[in-house]
């Protein structure tokens, strides 16, 4: 069964699941932040907006900011040219003046963004200021052609793309670290027993009464104020190596690809099983009638149909106590059953009680 895998998470108790803190989640206030913007891209070879009444609205403004005043009754036509939304990072610690990554996506009927360039802009945080300026030429992987009897090929997705360092940070976030009572450590993954190892090792590490763990996911750790030293203490504790506990027992099906998942902490117990299928065949054919000599008879056509039923018997099948992933992973590799089947009897194990695991079907 090639479309079996089996994925073996760390064990808890083998020195080789040892992982630094940092790869296990990270400190609290330390994180990306979500920037967006609106702005307009100029320079289009004919596959912009064309004259959509807020792309020429935009257009005046822009222009506006130079002292040019276009006329009210002008709708210019504006193939050239397409509104767009700016979405960005702003990663933790960012300082003005440094570069961000920007990505550009139409909002209008335009076509396609290539060639493009994107009109000073700024990108706004979730609180409503201004955090960095967007500008620049856009770097499109996709590919739009149309003939004219209207047929077209597209290539990827032409009416995106992304500015690499297309926008200069203008104002820093502020993360607090430096002067909260604690610094809060969050695992990525909630597990009480992950949590009070992390806490004991730092403790080892920094001294008793340095960390405790508050819940199955935060670890609360005191630390002096000041940015200088919380910063040496932070980068101490990410280093620390620590078990990670072992995930809870869980079996994921994709009925849609036939790829089944299953952890390390899966456990089957004694259970027999029987599996066979039922074919229905159908077979359709057609004979010529042909009339004998001056019978005056017509040639005719004569549908022959045969309907057959075909059951594949296998005898009863015994999984024996699988207390090893290998285990498990021979015996349902022996039962031969196909993705859907494969579903119907790990559902019928688990109902059954034999099957010590979250059953995930996606």
């Amino acid at each position: 069964m090639g479309w079996i895998v089996a994925v073996t998470a760390l064990l808890f108790a083998a020195p080789a699941s040892a992982d630094r803190i940092k790869d296990l989640g990270g400190f609290q206030g330390i994180r990306s932040n979500q920037l967006t913007g609106y702005g307009i891209v100029v320079g289009l070879p004919g596959t912009g907006d064309d004259n959509l009444e807020y792309t020429v609205q935009t257009v005046k403004a822009v222009a506006s900011r130079f002292g040019l005043q276009l006329p009210p009754n002008i709708n210019p036509g504006l193939k050239n040219a397409a509104v767009v939304m700016i979405t960005a990072d702003l990663p933790a610690f960012a300082k003005p003046g440094q570069k961000i990554d920007i990505t550009v996506a139409s909002m209008g009927k335009a076509k396609s963004l290539r060639g493009g360039a994107l009109i000073l802009a700024p990108l706004l945080g979730a609180d409503g200021q201004v955090y960095a300026m967007a500008q620049g030429n856009l770097a499109v992987g996709g590919l739009g052609a149309e003939g004219k009897d209207g047929s077209q090929i597209v290539v990827n997705i032409p009416s995106a793309g992304r500015i690499p360092d297309g926008a200069t940070v203008e104002r820093a976030v502020s993360t607090g670290f430096a002067d909260t009572p604690f610094l809060t450590y969050n695992l990525a993954r909630a597990d009480f027993t992950t949590a009070q190892n992390v806490a004991g090792a730092i403790n080892l590490r920094l001294g008793a009464g340095t960390a405790q763990a508050v819940d199955a996911v935060s670890v609360a750790v005191r630390a002096p104020v000041g940015a200088d030293v919380r910063a040496t203490i932070m980068s101490t504790i990410e280093n620390i190596t620590v078990d990670s506990a072992e995930p809870s027992a869980k079996v994921i099906v994709n009925a849609r690809t036939g790829t089944v998942v299953i952890n390390s902490a899966v456990r089957v117990t004694q259970a027999a099983v029987t599996h066979g299928k039922l074919t229905v065949k159908i077979d359709e054919s057609q004979r010529i009638s042909q009339p004998a000599p001056f019978s005056q008879g017509q040639t005719a056509v004569e549908q022959k149909s045969g309907v057959g039923v075909e059951e594949e018997r296998r005898p009863m099948f015994l999984i024996e106590s699988a207390p090893k992933l290998a285990d498990v992973v021979k015996a349902v590799n022996a039962i031969g059953a196909s993705p859907a089947d494969l579903v119907a009897i790990l559902e019928a194990l688990k109902e059954a009680g034999a099957l010590k695991a979250e059953l995930i079907v996606l």
